[in-house]
């Protein structure tokens, strides 16, 4: 694995449950902006036997990726609800569960316009 890669899964692995992070933040965090494909690229070529929390990676619109309907989406749903994530037609709030949050929206729950 190269160091980009293993930085980006480690920007990844840190996502702490009950937040989630664009394809974007996750390349910033790692050292990398401007390579939010390259993150959605290595989501799919993960190493068997890495545990990643994967669905916690969105668009930056907050938006899941996969096709509305299919199993990985349905998946990622689930998983984000079960950590008490809010997903709404596909989508879910940043201003109340990104990982950048405003402090504001975080204390206050200040719903998303």
């Amino acid at each position: 694995m190269n160091e980009a890669a293993a930085r980006i899964y480690a920007a990844i692995a840190a996502i702490p449950r009950g937040r989630v992070a664009s394809y974007g933040a996750i390349a910033a965090r790692a050292g990398l902006p401007g390579r939010a494909r390259l993150v959605g690229r290595l989501l799919g070529e993960v190493p068997d036997g890495m545990a990643l929390p994967w669905y916690r990676v969105l668009r930056s619109s907050g938006h899941i990726a996969m096709p509305p309907g299919s199993r990985g989406f349905r998946e990622q749903s689930r998983r984000l609800r079960a950590e008490g994530i809010e997903v709404k037609n596909g989508r879910v709030p940043l201003s109340r569960f990104g990982l950048d949050a405003d402090l504001d929206h975080a204390l206050w729950g200040i719903p998303d316009n």
